[in-house]
């Protein structure tokens, strides 16, 4: 039986002068959430550390790879802050009271139907024929996909499973069974 383990992080916190945009990078709680953040992942053998391109999590990326010198990491379209948003054949999917959130998401953000969302459970949601455990550094929307997959939740209960900065969920592939949740927003190191 072969085993992945996925280990998703929130960026750091986004420095609050910038406004939420997508150039603003980390504040200075921001860096030192993701310092202490790699420090408790030094030595987990992770075969790789995939990230978001926008600047906080690069940001983040950067600092958590200081402890990790010998994992390769690369920019990821996979990790990109995305928010699922249905289309109007699935609205009756969602609770009527977030369709007018929902409706207000910039075009840039939205990911019609999670498809970008599900291509990114399905590349990183298998069990190969060895073990290996992955970093991702994202945002919070994918993480709360990626949490209502695993625990075959309805389609819109991604929303309100919101994650800290620099909080760590695990979720866990075997061959043999389905998707498990390992922790969810642990923010013990913090």
């Amino acid at each position: 039986m072969a085993r992945t383990l996925l280990y998703l992080v929130r960026h750091g916190e986004q420095d609050p002068t910038l406004g939420h945009t997508a150039a603003g990078g980390l504040s200075e709680l921001g860096r030192h959430q993701a310092d202490r953040l790699g420090r408790r992942l030094k030595g987990v053998p992770f075969s790789a550390i995939h990230h978001s391109q926008l600047p906080r999590a690069v940001q983040t990326a950067d600092v958590i790879a200081h402890y990790l010198p010998d994992v390769p990491r690369h920019a990821c379209d996979f990790a990109m802050d995305q928010t699922p948003v249905p289309s109007v054949e699935h609205r009756s999917e969602y609770p009527e009271r977030f369709l007018p959130w929902l409706d207000r998401v910039p075009s840039e953000e939205r990911d019609d139907d999670a498809a970008g969302l599900q291509a990114a459970v399905e590349h990183f949601g298998t069990a190969d024929v060895e073990d290996r455990q992955e970093l991702v550094i994202t945002h919070n929307f994918v993480i709360g996909w990626f949490v209502r997959h695993v625990l075959d939740a309805p389609t819109w209960r991604w929303m309100g499973l919101n994650q800290e900065n620099c909080g760590l969920t695990i979720v866990q592939w075997d061959t043999d069974r389905p998707p498990t949740l390992v922790c969810f927003n642990d923010t013990g190191h913090l």
